[in-house]
């Protein structure tokens, strides 16, 4: 019988990391300030992390904490406390990259699961079998991986050792995210969680002896952008990498906002659910509503990756990204025929709106007034985070996304 496999999402702060379990994941990775790969995103306190972990738990989901930083001699100091206080806010497990980082984890959280970072550099079946002796359950595969060769790592590897994928969002154009780019050009090191991300900046070709003039490189009219990658998405061939033995399907985007999240998790656990209907066919078809979803999400132009080879893992010559799609706000509560809501973005009365709920579906509707709080009747929603309510004779669950179509589309 076939395993039923994980979906995995990005959780920057708790918001976040509740609407990723409303709409579909099965366990979200998060982080506290210190030790995550993301420095820039909120992330989470002690106390948030702990409130995280009671909701997802009492759902049945599971939280994992990133520990994926390389940590200077100053920094393992403090990681035993911070070991311990994550273990009794109750999280799963850690994704470790650090050797001495697992070792830590294994003596102050023996009973707190250790999963080893894509940042390890996973590439074979070796490599997979020493993380499991060192004391991992669950190893992060290198992006740079084809389907052929997760395939063999799961043939030649322990049947208890769980194997994780990325399967949608940003792409690193270096091996594993291994980038030391950044920390030279700008000083913030990727390898601790402050990449700058120079590899989407547009270059330009400059001759030593003519200072000053800039030459086009010639990439497209729009400039140059020669090691910008597309994002990554799955979803189409996401039977295949579950047929790989992939346990675990890795949504990429702690830095992304709670409407990113929720989205792109509720598109995958479509089609998840698609595939695991009937898993032994070899004619998935994926539901329309999927890419139509994906669609609805800021993000560049996508690609399958590098699961089909490198020569399908391609890169579009702009850092623009693809936004049809504005998020207006979230409903608190509905009844009678009335939707309370929550501003996050401006919309007018007759603009036609689509709620996404948090169990997939889509309603559409167009308000014929708005109130605000005191009541009044207004033609707009213009502040930010002002509550207001709006008629929709569809029932509506909370926590529903509001969104309408740009008015103008990049």
């Amino acid at each position: 019988m076939l395993a039923q496999p994980e979906l995995l999402s990005p959780a920057g702060s708790l918001e976040t990391l509740k609407y990723a379990v409303l709409f579909g994941a099965d366990a979200v990775y998060c982080a506290l300030p210190e030790f995550g790969m993301r420095a820039a995103p909120v992330n989470l306190t002690v106390e948030e992390l702990r409130e995280g972990c009671i909701f997802a738990h009492a759902r049945g989901k599971k939280v994992y904490l990133t520990l994926n930083t390389l940590p200077t001699n100053e920094e393992v100091g403090r990681l035993p406390e911070y070991i311990r206080q994550a273990a009794e806010a109750g999280v799963d497990a850690f994704i470790i990259a650090d050797l001495g980082v697992l070792s830590l984890a294994a003596r102050h959280a023996p009973g707190v699961e250790r999963h080893f970072s894509t940042q390890a550099g996973i590439t074979n079946y070796a490599a997979a079998t020493a993380a499991y002796e060192m004391g991992a359950k669950r190893v992060v595969l290198a992006r740079e991986l084809p389907l052929t060769e997760i395939a063999q790592i799961r043939d030649h590897c322990p049947a208890d050792l769980e194997l994780e994928a990325f399967v949608h969002g940003a792409m690193c154009m270096s091996v594993s995210g291994r980038c030391l780019l950044s920390s030279y050009m700008t000083g913030r090191s990727g390898n601790r969680g402050e990449c700058a991300q120079p590899c989407r900046w547009k270059y330009y070709l400059m001759e030593e002896k003519r200072p000053g003039q800039y030459m086009e490189i010639g990439e497209t009219a729009d400039g140059s952008y020669i090691l910008n990658a597309n994002d990554l998405c799955t979803a189409p061939f996401l039977d295949l990498i579950c047929k790989a033995g992939v346990d675990s399907l890795k949504i990429e985007g702690r830095a992304k906002s709670f409407y990113y999240v929720a989205s792109v998790t509720s598109a995958y656990r479509r089609a998840l659910d698609a595939y695991l209907r009937d898993p032994y066919r070899d004619d998935f078809e994926l539901p329309d509503s999927v890419i139509e979803e994906l669609n609805r999400t800021s993000h560049r132009h996508y690609s399958p990756g590098f699961y089909f080879g490198k020569e399908q893992a391609l890169q579009t010559p702009s850092h623009s990204y693809v936004r049809q799609w504005e998020f207006l706000g979230t409903v608190d509560s509905w009844e009678n025929g009335i939707a309370h809501c929550t501003q996050r973005g401006k919309f007018a009365v007759g603009d036609t709106l689509e709620a996404l709920q948090p169990d997939g579906s889509v309603v559409t509707l167009c308000p014929a007034w708005i109130e605000n709080e005191e009541g009044q009747r207004v033609d707009a929603t213009p502040h930010p985070m002002m509550r207001y309510t709006i008629p929709c004779e569809t029932p509506l669950m909370p926590c529903s996304l509001l969104r309408m179509r740009g008015r103008e589309e990049s």
